[in-house]
């Protein structure tokens, strides 16, 4: 199994010139749910070595969502996000082979619920 670029991935680079801060978040939550899912599928294949890859990569998109974050703007909903990224990055970074399906599914859950409250601000 070879790692895929993610449908946010691609939707991104063609839409570049367009996209409005909201909807770069939006990819940027769909790409960390869709590389959860590549990551439980690759470790139940049993090839830990590109779940881990995979996992950093989730790590590496969660860093952007971090780093989007504005705490002027956002006061303590962005300290509530900055420490839920905190905790499902500490938490991804700490996965073995044995609690890693675990993990991914507590980050799903996560981002999931993140991702309900952001589509929830565009309505």
């Amino acid at each position: 199994m070879s790692i895929s670029v993610t449908r946010a991935a691609i939707e991104m680079e063609q839409r570049s010139d367009e996209l409005s801060p909201y909807d770069v978040i939006t990819l940027l939550l769909d790409g960390a749910l869709e590389r959860v899912d590549q990551a439980k599928a690759t470790l139940a294949a049993g090839n830990t070595e590109e779940a881990g890859e995979l996992m950093g990569r989730i790590v590496g998109i969660i860093n952007g969502l971090r780093g989007s974050l504005d705490f002027e703007k956002g006061g303590e909903i962005a300290v509530t996000l900055d420490n839920l990224y905190d905790y499902i990055n500490t938490r991804l970074c700490a996965a073995e082979a044995e609690t890693g399906n675990d993990i991914l599914v507590e980050a799903n859950a996560l981002l999931n619920q993140v991702k309900s409250g952001w589509d929830g601000i565009a309505a």
